[in-house]
């Protein structure tokens, strides 16, 4: 096996860790910092520390990316699928990022490595991609934008008589471990699906025989991420912070503490690879529409819910085109 070839995936796939950072870093601490409950930079800073933690509390999300989604292609022509899917997720991570949409990273991979795979001819485990990425990506939502209304009714009734203005500063200082909790969550998730094509492309190599995540790789992975998430995604930030709806305190930490626990269920239990971006877009519609149903901007999160339909079938198109390329290049 080309060592080359190998050199350059690995690029590909800690470029692409670097991308989800920035590009996902608004997903822990955009309603932090649109609440004033933590400084941008304070924000950024903790969210790359959680998100490096989070990278070394399991490996089942890497396992199902690994293993789950397409069958392990070999030789050259399955460094080149992994390639290509690497170039159409980083593709569309900078397209987002450009236009300030809030689309998921995962998906963008998921859809990357389904187009490489079948412009490759290497067969696709559609059961995985159904039962592991597509009914958690319906239904995490759902469950954020649920979830994040009934913490916020919570909430309300629970402080039903307190100060509204004392309130409003103590979930400030709330904020910042609902915002730590959230981060530390997309450390696990985000993290994690590197992890999950580094070990393919080392199994592909020859450089792996065993179903184990090497230390350095995680290292690397978790260090790319904490990045590229400490360079921010301001765009990003501003859309999930204010685009959407104007937050308070109680609101952002319904929202923050509603995701978190999906993401941290998902996780755990049933070791699905969901997408941070949309659960904390559902969970902050839902909490925010508990002011009224008006105060959510539905126009801003038609185009984002569009968007999140959009990311798989676009990334797996640049990967499909990236990986025609290759073959002919190396013809």
């Amino acid at each position: 096996m080309d060592m080359a070839a190998l050199i350059a995936v690995l690029g590909v796939a800690f470029f692409f860790t670097y991308t989800n950072g920035f590009h996902d870093s608004a997903n822990a601490i955009a309603t932090s910092v649109s609440t004033r409950a933590l400084t941008p930079r304070a924000a950024l800073a903790m969210a790359a520390v959680m998100n490096l933690a989070g990278a070394f509390l399991g490996s089942g999300v890497a396992n199902t990316v690994s293993k789950g989604i397409i069958e392990t292609p070999t030789g050259d022509q399955g460094m080149a699928i992994l390639f290509a899917a690497l170039v159409g997720a980083i593709a569309w991570n900078l397209v987002t990022w450009y236009f300030g949409l809030p689309s998921s990273s995962s998906h963008a991979l998921f859809g990357g490595l389904v187009g490489a795979a079948l412009a490759g001819g290497t067969e696709v485990i559609w059961s995985g991609v159904i039962d592991k990425i597509i009914i958690p990506m319906v239904v995490s939502p759902i469950v954020g934008l649920i979830g994040g209304f009934i913490a916020m009714l919570a909430i309300l009734w629970i402080f039903r008589r307190a100060n509204p203005h004392r309130a409003k500063r103590n979930f400030r200082v709330a904020q910042t471990a609902s915002a730590a909790a959230m981060a530390l969550a997309h450390g696990l998730q985000d993290a994690q699906k590197t992890m999950g094509i580094v070990v393919m492309a080392l199994t592909i190599s020859g450089h792996q025989h065993s179903d184990g995540i090497p230390i350095w790789v995680k290292i690397s992975c978790a260090t790319m991420l904490s990045l590229g998430t400490y360079a921010g995604g301001w765009r990003i930030m501003r859309t999930l912070g204010r685009k959407i709806i104007e937050l308070d305190p109680p609101q952002g930490f319904a929202a923050e503490a509603t995701a978190s626990t999906v993401m941290y269920i998902t996780s755990f239990v049933f070791k699905a690879p969901i997408s941070t971006t949309h659960v904390i877009t559902a969970a902050i519609m839902g909490a925010g529409a508990t002011k009224r149903i008006r105060a959510v901007r539905w126009g801003v999160a038609k185009n984002i819910v569009l968007g999140w339909f959009i990311t798989m079938p676009a990334a797996a198109l640049v990967a499909a085109a990236m990986y025609g390329i290759i073959h002919l290049a190396l013809g």
